[in-house]
């Protein structure tokens, strides 16, 4: 199996947002997201990887299929549920670069697309003149009645590679649970990094 791992050019980005779309419902259905996707809905959230200019779009690729995919782009580009924490603790939003998504099928995990999508987006944001590096994961509670026998989360991986929780920099983003009627707010916790 080979997987090669690249930005998407700015020019082939417009193209490629279905397939991130669908890897995002696919994976995000999954524990800890239970993400009840909806392409619609997806079409719209991604639509600004097309227009946004310090945007950058990683994929994953299988040969000519597209397997996996990381996002990130200046956080003021984000949905303003994840810039107000930041603005609220003091932090200036300016000097952030925020990393989506990382979303990679499961046979292909443990191959380093995920290091190489945190490499390829940092990159970015250095070229962008970023300072710091930003993402969050969703909270839920470790009884939770989805939770998997035997999950792992993934905070040792991002402890690797120079990521620290930050104390206290939560959001809150709703979607809608597989098997919900309705959207529910979840809690989200930031993770940082400074950039040499």
């Amino acid at each position: 199996m080979s997987l090669r791992v690249a930005p998407i050019p700015a020019e082939a980005v417009s193209a490629a947002l279905e397939d991130v779309a669908r890897l995002r419902i696919a994976v995000f259905r999954d524990w800890p997201y239970l993400y009840e996707g909806d392409l619609d809905y997806e079409r719209r959230y991604l639509e600004p990887y097309a227009n946004s200019p310090g945007a950058v779009i990683v994929g994953a690729w299988d040969e000519a299929r597209l397997v996996g995919a990381a996002t990130g782009a200046p956080l003021e580009d984000h949905a303003a549920e994840f810039a107000a924490p930041f603005a609220a603790s003091g932090r200036r939003v300016e000097d952030y670069f925020y990393c989506a998504e990382s979303v990679l099928l499961p046979d292909y995990r443990g191959l380093g697309a995920g290091k190489a999508f945190f490499i390829h987006r940092e990159a970015q944001a250095r070229a962008l003149g970023r300072r710091k590096v930003a993402f969050c994961a969703v909270i839920r509670p470790a009884d939770h009645t989805a939770r998997p026998a035997g999950y792992s989360p993934l905070d040792g991986f991002w402890q690797a590679i120079g990521y620290r929780s930050a104390e206290g920099l939560r959001a809150r983003f709703s979607w809608r649970d597989i098997g919900d009627a309705a959207e529910t707010e979840k809690e989200m916790q930031f993770w940082e990094r400074t950039l040499e």
